[in-house]
């Protein structure tokens, strides 16, 4: 699988990985166990077995950094019992816009990530059993808003990212 992703600056990456510290303090789920170098907060625009990004215009990230708002909390069914918890990104005309072109450029996305589909957020714990999720929603902080300064592609066969673009 591949994956279009948009990653914040430091003080809105900070913010989400002190999310992912208070979920493990609790004893939760959190992406804070994923230690991988190449993990690291983002909101995904494109997602495919598929993906293929060779028609996307070097200018597609010219309009980085981009402002984003967080609306709250989202749950995501993700097995038997188990479910994502997410930060809700609000669907600003910005986002949507570069979300839009994108799409317009690529091919191979998985439905859940095209226009009219798309749920804009950033993962913060995956498989939390049914019965935690009000803890997790607990142990969190709310804010508003944050800034995308980059984008990058994941390539999960390869266990690599690519700048895109922004800085």
């Amino acid at each position: 699988m591949r994956s279009v992703e948009l990653t914040f600056g430091e003080s809105t990456d900070s913010s989400i990985r002190t999310d992912w510290a208070r979920l493990l303090e609790a004893g939760l789920p959190s992406l804070a166990t994923h230690t991988s170098p190449s993990n690291r907060p983002h909101i995904t625009l494109a997602a495919g077995n598929n993906l293929d990004l060779g028609h996307v215009a070097q200018d597609q990230w010219g309009g980085l950094p981009i402002d984003v708002q967080f609306s709250g909390l989202v749950v995501f069914p993700a097995g038997s019992g188990k479910y994502v918890l997410a930060r809700l990104v609000v669907p600003a005309a910005g986002l949507l816009q570069l979300h839009a072109r994108l799409h317009q450029q690529c091919t191979g996305a998985f439905a859940n990530t095209l226009p009219d589909a798309w749920t804009p957020h950033v993962t913060l714990a995956r498989r939390i059993p049914g019965h935690l999720l009000g803890t997790a929603m607990d142990v969190l902080d709310v804010r508003t808003q944050g800034e995308c300064t980059a984008a990058r592609l994941w390539d999960s066969p390869t266990r690599t990212t690519t700048t895109l673009g922004g800085g």
